[in-house]
């Protein structure tokens, strides 16, 4: 039995193509595709964001404004960066403060770069009056467990001779001590917030050094190097850490817990001061309304860079085809490469993947041939008859 024609309205709910197109620029290549082929369809386009890189644009996009702030980078030189607001809410993008692109061009830090500028951030949020903080986690070029967040923030983490512990999770491994009481008193009145897909602890095989320090150019003797660092962390919270007011963390217990280790711990510290953990592509969906542009579609088209086994843990292609497959409607993912088999895929209810890479595997290094790459799937989505609702 033949399909019938592709019919509209058809939703484009694309996240970034990391390294090369944002999703807005992956979304208007698609729906130029798609116009090019049938150009009286009807095509919306909801370009998304899980916490990651595209963020704060995502936030614009909901209709929150821009505040502009300089903060330190996470190789310690200022970056001009900016802060999302709406009413008493604000928020921050951890990839646009201290994330892998901050970096000099080539440069790695694994053991250097810091989280200072994310404390100051939030400062910044606090001075314009934010009662609500939300810390979109992913993309960062650190792994230093939040200590430098905690140290803009007015903790203070010496090495045993009492002085200021240089930056960097490294340096860890000559922590000290740490004092908490000169936090800032205003994050004791606000809500703080963790949009993160990561689920992953702080420490052990499947902490931030483990899984992540290899993407931020740690090699194996500086895994285990941040390794035990992070865990020379834990311990001096677990013995010296008392909020102000004389509340004792339960650092260990934080370490272990699911999002701890994202944004190579500073989620750990954040759990510290109280933030609550939430699905970083759930909560953009909503802030984006989603649903409501999701009603009425016939087609949903997502994407990202790579489709793989983290993208299963919440990332923002997977929740727009969960969302799509519980209103009934077929999603298709568009992305640079998959490395899911069509079985995995298929169960987080995607009805087909189309990767760049099989057309062109020079894709991933030109942003111009990942256009007219997605231009060209969106000519043929357009052309061949769309998959079947799920069942």
């Amino acid at each position: 039995m033949t399909r019938a024609p592709l019919r509209g309205p058809v939703l484009l709910a694309p996240d970034k193509f990391k390294g090369t197109l944002d999703a807005e620029e992956v979304a208007a290549c698609l729906a130029d595709g798609l116009r090019r082929a049938a150009p009286g369809l009807d095509i919306r386009t909801v370009p998304v964001a899980d916490g990651g890189d595209g963020s704060i644009a995502a936030a614009l996009r909901a209709g929150y404004r821009s505040r502009p702030v300089r903060v330190r980078g996470p190789v310690g030189d200022p970056v001009d960066t900016r802060i999302a607001l709406r009413g008493s809410t604000a928020i921050i993008e951890i990839a646009e403060v201290c994330g892998l692109r901050r970096l000099p061009e080539g440069h790695r830090a694994p053991l250097t770069a810091t989280s200072h500028g994310v404390g100051e951030a939030v400062l910044a949020a606090l001075d314009a009056g934010a009662a609500t903080v939300v810390i979109a986690l992913g993309g960062s070029a650190t792994t230093d467990g939040g200590a430098g967040l905690l140290s803009a923030l007015g903790a203070r983490l010496t090495d045993a001779a009492g002085r200021p512990l240089r930056p960097g999770g490294g340096n860890l491994a000559d922590l000290a001590a740490v004092d908490l009481s000169g936090l800032d008193r205003r994050l004791a009145g606000i809500d703080l917030v963790l949009a993160s897909d990561v689920d992953n602890p702080l420490l052990g095989p499947h902490g931030a050094a483990h899984t992540y320090g290899p993407q931020k150019g740690a090699d194996p003797a500086d895994v285990e190097r941040l390794e035990a660092a992070l865990n020379r962390l834990v311990t001096v919270l677990s013995q010296d850490g008392r909020l102000p007011g004389g509340r004792r963390v339960a650092a260990r217990e934080v370490a272990n817990t699911p999002g701890a280790g994202a944004a190579g711990g500073l989620g750990f510290a954040a759990l510290l001061l109280g933030a609550v953990p939430r699905p970083g592509a759930d909560f953009f969906l909503r802030l984006l309304d989603f649903d409501r542009a999701l009603a009425g579609a016939r087609l949903v088209v997502t994407g990202e860079g790579s489709l793989d086994a983290q993208s299963l843990h919440g990332k923002a292609p997977v929740a727009v085809a969960r969302r799509a497959a519980a209103a009934g409607l077929p999603a298709v993912a568009v992305v640079g490469a998959c490395a899911l088999p069509a079985d995995r895929w298929r169960a987080a209810g995607l009805a087909e993947v189309h990767a760049l890479v099989d057309l062109d595997p020079a894709c991933a290094r030109s942003p111009a041939l990942t256009a007219r790459l997605l231009e060209h799937l969106g000519h043929r989505l357009a052309t061949e008859p769309p998959p079947p609702p799920p069942a």
